[in-house]
């Protein structure tokens, strides 16, 4: 016989019974819900939920501070990887142009050492001439050479004949060996190897300044690349290191870069 309140309007089987079992199976629910032991459940669950948030909420500041930190060596390492490159350029240019006034330099030195060679060799051919007139005692023709020596020439010809020199053992013996022979030529020629020799070592100063920028931007590719990866760690303890990591780095790098020089252009 069907349970009290069972409808009797269709067979046992019907759709009638179904919903009566569905609707007695709410109200058990319902009942038990309503319990002891679910109102402990309710508790227990209000309980979970009142902790939870905190603990979401100190993590989330945790991993908040991470985040602005990796910002910060991302930014920082962007704009110094930059302004790395820009100096390693400039300072490529400098030892560029040094070398080409070094080159320069040894050029213009080069065309006045071979004009000083010149000119000692017409002093040495118009010298030789004039000895072997003065030895043959022609004084006309002597006297002809003499007047065409070059007037860098003649202070040292004057200078050496006022030392007698053919009844002086002590005297030089010719006068190219005297102190007031000087060529123009040969001190400019000079000059100009000094100056080739000083733009050379700051070429090669320059090229060094450009390596150390060069290798300055590599570093601060390296912080770049911590900074970004920490974003991608989930652990704490690994996320820290990382970020420890590019922060020695960045600020490594960083105090070196400052010591060294700077080249501008407007």
């Amino acid at each position: 016989m069907p349970p009290a309140g069972f409808p009797m309007s269709h067979g046992f089987g019907g759709p009638a019974s179904g919903a009566w079992a569905r609707g007695r199976a709410r109200e058990v629910s319902v009942k038990a819900s309503s319990g002891p032991e679910g109102d402990v459940a309710h508790e227990a669950h209000d309980t979970a939920s009142e902790q939870r948030p905190e603990g979401r909420g100190g993590d989330g500041r945790q991993a908040s501070r991470f985040e602005v930190v990796a910002t910060v060596i991302l930014a920082l390492a962007a704009v110094a990887t930059a302004w790395g490159g820009y100096q390693a350029s400039r300072w490529h240019g400098e030892q560029a142009i040094a070398f080409s006034h070094a080159n320069a330099s040894r050029v213009e030195s080069t065309r006045a050492s071979n004009l000083a060679n010149t000119q000692t060799e017409i002093d040495v051919a118009t010298f030789s001439q004039w000895v072997d007139a003065y030895a043959r005692h022609e004084t006309r023709l002597a006297d002809f050479y003499r007047r065409r020596f070059r007037r860098e020439f003649q202070p040292a010809v004057a200078a050496w004949i006022a030392t007698r020199p053919l009844e002086n053992a002590d005297a030089p013996l010719t006068p190219f060996a005297m102190p007031s022979y000087r060529l123009e030529a040969a001190a400019r020629a000079e000059r100009l190897t000094v100056a080739a020799e000083a733009a050379a070592t700051e070429a090669r100063r320059d090229i060094q300044y450009a390596n150390d920028y060069v290798l300055a931007v590599v570093l601060f590719a390296a912080a770049l690349f911590f900074g970004g990866i920490s974003t991608r760690l989930q652990r704490p303890c690994l996320r820290a290191l990382v970020l420890g990591i590019g922060c020695a780095v960045l600020a490594g790098t960083l105090a070196w870069v400052v010591t060294l020089p700077l080249s501008f252009s407007i």
